[in-house]
């Protein structure tokens, strides 16, 4: 394959999608004011330039008309979140109805389990992956405890095989079926997020159904990033955070996902209640008990904080006119030009830990550096940092980097590994 810049600038020029560039606020050198090559959207990603235009519609209102704005203007907000709800649908496989946006990734984790680690008899266990975010495993432990269990005995782990960096889909089917009639739940990343591979959400959620299990899915790295069908995969619950690849802001709204068969026909599932979560047509006539709204709405606590939706219906927009499978595509490019350029010229240095299949692998490569120590290691990354390259660090020896395609360049790729590449001599003649 070519290796020079010029065939990078070659692919940006033949790049449909690269006009989106300009509708983001790329972060910059605060000395020179040099723009970064930021890659690091699979942590927090870039600004919308609308994002500001949405937060001073709400601040224009409330501005005009206080109370009211509940009511009326553009986007009244009673029904903000409803707005949101076709689109992210849309990126997650879903209906309208089976997604909400509310709170934070963790709170609606520990409002799914409330309703779905219904934990009984001999069936009292979770299983998660071992290399779980520390969240998760934080909020798995205390529902365990919550509940009068141990997590030594009450959390059961899969992992990857000896001397492997992935997880098997096979293994942890084989792992359901072994231990079925223990585990009451099951919850799995959608993306992996230390290695980037995606996880058979279908064939999962499948077995554990077969076992009698309730299964819900961490879409913190998948939302906005891979395909995902959670209606069509019978998944149970889903949760995700809204700052990574939906570009909502730091601590933006995440969101959930309730599967329809859990809220039709009746249906009242055990859950933690607030007032926002009260049916629509009777919320304000404050009657004592509670009457949940249909679908994935009824889990919401409290009103919704308007002006942090507002950057979250901004980076929304653009997924509604783009839509992800042209994103997907232009996605699979980018990383697929990245690990070409890694194996080409960092071979015998850098290995690539994240699935080699396009369809098992989302954005973000994650690239561990060999023979180094954690220092020197770590000097790299700093070195590339002073290139104006934007990745992230993993201990102890991985940089993760995801050209996302709403703003990142094939020329973004080439800089990274161009700027990887040299670090990785210069230290070698340190």
């Amino acid at each position: 394959m070519r290796l020079d810049r010029e065939h990078a600038h070659a692919l940006d020029a033949e790049d449909p999608l690269a006009a989106w560039r300009d509708r983001f606020v790329l972060p910059r050198e605060a000395s020179g004011g040099r723009e970064l090559v930021y890659l690091c959207g699979h942590s927090l990603g870039a600004q919308p330039v609308r994002a500001a235009d949405c937060v001073e519609e709400v601040m224009r209102d409330w501005r005009s008309l206080a109370v009211e704005g509940h009511f009326t203007g553009r986007r009244p907000w009673m029904t903000y979140h409803e707005s949101l709800a076709p689109a992210l649908a849309n990126l997650v496989g879903a209906e309208a109805s089976e997604v909400v946006t509310m709170n934070s990734l963790t709170v609606n984790l520990h409002l799914m389990l409330v309703s779905f680690y219904r934990p009984s008899g001999a069936r009292r266990a979770i299983l998660l992956e071992r290399g779980a975010f520390p969240s998760d495993r934080h909020a798995l432990e205390s529902q365990v405890r919550h509940h009068g269990g141990d997590p030594a005995t009450d959390l059961i782990e899969i992992g990857p095989r000896a001397g492997e960096d992935l997880l098997r889909t096979e293994d942890i089917v084989e792992r359901i079926e072994r231990d079925g009639e223990r585990i009451a739940t099951v919850l799995l990343p959608g993306v992996q997020y230390l290695t980037g591979q995606v996880l058979d959400v279908e064939a999962i959620t499948r077995a554990a159904h077969r076992a009698g299990c309730s299964v819900g899915w961490d879409l913190a790295h998948a939302v906005g990033n891979v395909p995902v069908r959670l209606h069509d995969a019978d998944a149970d619950f889903a949760v995700w955070c809204s700052y990574k690849y939906l570009n909502g802001g730091p601590g933006a709204v995440a969101g959930a996902f309730v599967h329809a068969r859990h809220t039709r026909a009746g249906k009242a599932l055990p859950r933690f209640a607030g007032w926002w979560g009260h049916d629509a047509a009777t919320r304000f006539l404050m009657g004592p008990e509670f009457h949940p709204s249909p679908g994935a709405d009824g889990w919401q606590l409290s009103n919704p904080p308007i002006l942090a939706l507002a950057p979250v219906a901004a980076s929304l927009e653009h997924f509604a006119a783009v839509g992800l499978p042209a994103l997907r595509q232009k996605s699979v490019a980018l990383t697929g030009y990245f690990e070409r350029l890694v194996h080409a010229r960092l071979a015998g240095r850098v290995q690539v830990v994240t699935p080699a299949a396009s369809e098992w692998r989302g954005a973000a490569l994650s690239l561990r550096l060999l023979g180094l120590s954690r220092d020197r290691a770590r000097a790299v990354f700093d070195g590339m940092r002073r290139r104006s390259i934007l990745p992230d660090w993993r201990e102890p020896d991985v940089i993760r980097a995801a050209p996302v395609p709403f703003y990142n360049s094939f020329d973004d790729v080439w800089r990274c590994v161009d700027a990887l590449h040299a670090e990785l001599h210069a230290e070698l003649r340190a």
